[in-house]
């Protein structure tokens, strides 16, 4: 029912920021009491989650990437965004956007994903 759609550049630049759109339909990012999540996967790595924002507007960030990361929301389109800030090559990955079933609270497990967006950090 919920379908999930990545949208930003495909390329960044060294030391820009980073910065994707998730559109959502057939359910609302405000709706009780889901979280919509930011997660990438690198090139032959695994999953990483980067952060969240929850239902109530509250946002949640990977300790490791939260001094380079930012999520908002724009309720009026349904969507929410990733600002990831001074990006290396390393941040080269597959950006999905998904909905954290929630109920609450963060429970890293996702029933919705959007099929993911390549973006590379290059000169």
């Amino acid at each position: 029912q919920v379908q999930l759609q990545e949208s930003g550049p495909g390329l960044v630049k060294p030391s820009q920021t980073l910065s994707l759109t998730c559109t959502g339909s057939g359910g609302s990012i405000t709706t009780n009491y889901y979280y919509w999540s930011w997660i990438r996967q690198p090139p032959g790595k695994g999953l990483e989650w980067l952060g969240a924002i929850a239902y109530s507007g509250s946002t949640y960030y990977s300790p490791s990437l939260k001094s380079r990361t930012s999520i908002s929301r724009d309720t009026s389109k349904n969507q929410f965004t990733l600002q990831l800030s001074s990006v290396t090559p390393e941040d080269t990955a597959v950006y999905y956007c998904a909905r954290d079933l929630g109920v609450g609270v963060l429970n890293r497990e996702y029933d919705y994903w959007g099929q993911g967006t390549q973006v590379t950090v290059s000169s």
